[in-house]
């Protein structure tokens, strides 16, 4: 497995040329730079079998397209200035939290987690946390957890959630309406030839969390393209 430096230069470069001309012309460069990424994902997903089977999936599954959705962003840019993919049964149409690969210049990382859940899954999420989510906790507080990732975050309401007291012992759980946890990659580790290993490693320390996150939000009733 080649280093991903070729991929991180044609994002770089599509970074600050996002249009449809300059694109065209270096059409080849990002047919290069997105089979890179295909084949970092295969040799993840090879490695994500060992110790949590997702049999039959394979990269091509998981990658999300390069073109953004326009109609609804003041952001007319066509392009996406990052590759991302999304493992987990079912690929990037899974209802499951997938291991989310998103790489990009100065801002890859690996993360997963409740984003933007439904109304039904952050009510059983919140369900759990207010009954202390003493299992959450232990995951976060893990070392191998705490190696990769820092605490978990997302976004918050800035007053209790309907239904729940300000004075709960368990508030600023509460808040989240998001429930997310990110491990940055730098662009030297990119780039360096133990960048699978490396990843490997922070999903496996990933996995509690996101065995817990899928058992108490239950399956997403869609999967949406990022």
């Amino acid at each position: 497995m080649s280093h991903l430096k070729p991929l991180l230069d044609f994002l770089g470069e599509l970074r600050v040329n996002n249009n449809k001309v300059w694109f065209e012309a270096h059409r080849a460069q990002y047919t290069e730079a997105r089979s890179l990424f295909e084949d970092f994902v295969q040799d993840v997903i090879h490695g994500i079998n060992e110790f949590d089977p997702l049999p039959g999936l394979q990269a091509a599954d998981c990658l999300f397209r390069i073109n953004r959705d326009v109609r609804f962003s003041k952001d007319k840019s066509p392009y996406k200035a990052n590759m991302a993919a999304a493992i987990a049964p079912g690929g990037r149409k899974s209802t499951q939290s997938p291991y989310y690969l998103h790489i990009a210049p100065g801002d890859s990382l690996l993360a997963g987690g409740a984003y933007m859940p439904s109304k039904e899954q952050l009510a059983r999420i919140r369900d759990n946390l207010a009954g202390g989510a003493p299992e959450l906790h232990q995951i976060i507080a893990a070392p191998g957890f705490r190696q990769y990732f820092d605490q978990v975050s997302g976004e918050k309401l800035k007053v209790a959630p309907k239904g729940y007291p300000k004075d709960h012992p368990q508030i600023e759980w509460l808040k989240y309406t998001s429930l997310t946890a990110y491990h940055h990659i730098c662009d030297a580790d990119l780039c360096a030839p133990y960048i699978t290993e490396h990843v490997l490693k922070a999903c496996a320390a990933f996995k509690p969390f996101l065995v817990w996150m899928n058992a108490v939000a239950g399956p997403a009733t869609s999967a949406g393209e990022h």
